[in-house]
């Protein structure tokens, strides 16, 4: 059997047969001297039995299980009130004025307002479950930063020009870009996938939109 020995002055490898091992040679290359290390017996060992946990300081062999926290009662609970609440203001408001003469401020905040839980049960819904979810303070960070920009694109809307959103196919061109930029705002703070975060988006837009019509606006074309 040939042993493989490295020579520790100019870093050659070659073999040499086992019967010089823990001889003294000179390398063939540098000519410098050398021992042949013995030749230990290879031994095969049995795998060790899949673990679940890490003891004794080794990476389980055996995935862990995946638990997926449900959401709670209380949870769902508030967030039924919370929608029923923000219907019933939208109602409210449209006997106290007129749809054109709602103050911009009211709208801007509204909009932001509801893109908080738009945002947070939204990313509930749609996130990869194989991923660890965001919790606590960063999912509110993200959360804050993705409703900013939602709420953002309600402002853009409102400075379009009325002629430019009149007839439905004018929405085949700006419609992509209000898209991909929610989207990407929802990719970028919650790190989903562009389907979930076109999903994301999409239900921030189907609650303000009945919002905005239960308040007395038009259709937002």
């Amino acid at each position: 059997m040939a042993i493989s020995v490295t020579c520790g002055h100019c870093r050659t490898r070659f073999s040499v047969s086992d019967k010089f091992a823990g001889q003294t040679g000179a390398c063939p290359k540098c000519k410098k001297p050398l021992t042949v290390p013995k030749a230990d017996a290879v031994k095969v060992h049995e795998p060790d039995a899949p673990t679940a946990t890490s003891a004794g300081g080794q990476f389980p062999t055996k995935p862990l299980p995946k638990r997926d926290k449900p959401v709670s009662t209380g949870s769902l609970l508030l967030c039924l009130g919370l929608a029923l609440g923000a219907f019933a203001a939208a109602a409210a408001v449209r006997f106290v004025w007129p749809a054109n003469e709602i103050p911009a401020a009211l709208l801007g905040s509204t909009a932001f307002l509801v893109a908080i839980p738009c945002v947070l049960i939204g990313y509930a819904m749609v996130r990869n479950r194989d991923l660890e979810p965001y919790m606590g303070r960063s999912l509110l960070l993200r959360g804050l930063i993705c409703s900013v920009v939602y709420a953002g694109l309600w402002g853009a809307h409102a400075f379009l020009p009325p002629e430019s959103t009149q007839e439905m196919w004018q929405w085949l061109f700006i419609g992509p870009i209000f898209f991909g930029i929610g989207a990407l705002a929802a990719l970028v703070s919650l790190e989903l996938d562009w389907g979930p975060a076109v999903v994301h988006f999409s239900l921030y837009v189907l609650v303000t939109v009945a919002l905005r019509w239960i308040a007395g606006f038009s259709p937002p074309l």
